[in-house]
């Protein structure tokens, strides 16, 4: 008897390990933006296939308006 994967494709609940993982990647995601942002640095960030390079705080700017 095989136990059914949570991440499987036929199962379209995520697991709770894996919300948190999300979750987790978010967080780091904006800390990175906001600790770049501070700093004046930019990141470099795929949009639509192309390769950029964008200030953080044009970033965060556009993540606080969505909030």
């Amino acid at each position: 008897m095989s136990k059914q994967n949570d991440m499987e494709p036929n199962n379209p609940q995520p697991s709770e390990l894996f919300s948190k993982i999300l979750e987790g990647m978010a967080k780091a995601s904006r800390k990175l933006v906001e600790e770049s942002a501070a700093q004046g640095r930019s990141l470099v960030i795929s949009i639509d296939g192309e390769v950029k390079t964008v200030p953080a705080k044009d970033l965060l700017s556009q993540v606080a308006e969505k909030r």
